[in-house]
C-alpha cells in the first residue's frame, strides 16, 4: 500500500548515526515524566526515536521552517506514538515562543548554524519556561579554549562561515557563559564527549 506522507518524510543521515548516542544522554539528564520541549526538530527523525525509548516523556517537537514542521508531523503519523506532539512553529528569536513551559528542553545541531543571537535567544527562551532544576540539553559541535577539536570540524566550520558569515562552530566556553548570563542561573553540569567529534552539554537550572 502507498503511503501518501512517505514523500513529506526528510532523512538525514547524521540523525540515524548520531540518535543512539544522544538518547544515552538524555537518559541521564531528562526527567521520568513531563513535557520536553525539542527546539530545530529538523527531519523529525531524533523526535520518533526519543519519544519511542522515553514513554514516561511528552516530546513536544519545534521547527522555523515550515518544510521541517511538514517532515516532522509525516514522521508522527507514521510512527503513530501517543506522546509525540505535532511540531510547533518556533523561532527561538521571535516572541512570544508558542509554549509557556516545559519540563526539560533540546537543542541539537542548531546554534552552528544560525546566527549567535539564536544562542542567545534560545538561552534566555528556555531559562524563562523551565522551572528550577529543569535541564537544558545541546548538542554538536564546539572549538575548546579557542581551537577546533579535529580537522573535520575545523574543515566544516569554513564551510559553515563561507555560507554565511554569522554562522559557525562555537565556543565551548562562550555557550557556558551564555547559559549563565541569558538564563540567570543555568550551570554546565556535565560536557560529554560523542562521535564524530561532538559533545553534548547539559545545563541544569538553579
Amino acid at each position: 500500500m502507498n503511503d501518501p506522507q512517505a514523500a513529506r518524510r526528510l532523512a538525514a543521515p547524521a540523525a540515524e548515526r548520531n540518535a543512539a548516542p544522544i538518547l544515552e544522554v538524555l537518559r541521564g539528564a531528562l526527567p521520568a515524566r513531563g513535557t520536553v520541549l525539542e527546539i530545530a526538530s529538523g527531519t523529525g527523525q531524533h523526535a520518533v526515536h526519543f519519544a519511542a525509548a522515553l514513554p514516561g516523556l511528552t516530546w513536544q517537537p519545534s521547527d522555523a521552517d515550515a518544510r521541517a514542521r511538514a517532515s516532522i508531523a509525516a514522521w508522527r503519523a507514521h510512527a503513530g506514538l501517543a506522546n509525540l506532539r505535532e511540531p510547533l512553529d518556533l523561532d527561538v528569536c521571535r516572541e512570544p515562543w508558542p509554549i509557556d513551559a516545559a519540563d526539560a528542553v533540546v537543542c541539537i545541531n542548531m546554534i552552528h548554524i544560525a546566527p549567535w543571537r539564536a544562542a542567545q535567544a534560545l538561552m534566555k527562551g528556555a531559562g524563562a519556561r523551565l522551572a528550577q532544576g529543569g535541564a537544558l540539553v545541546l548538542y554538536g559541535p564546539y572549538r575548546r579554549g579557542g581551537a577546533h577539536t579535529a580537522p573535520g570540524n575545523e574543515a566544516f566550520d569554513a564551510d559553515l562561515r563561507a555560507r554565511d558569515p554569522a554562522w559557525g562552530v562555537r565556543d565551548m566556553e562562550d555557550v557556558e557563559a551564555q547559559a549563565q548570563a541569558q538564563a540567570q542561573g543555568f550551570v554546565c553540569e556535565a560536557r560529554v564527549a560523542m562521535p564524530a567529534n561532538n559533545f553534548s552539554l547539559v545545563f541544569r537550572k538553579r
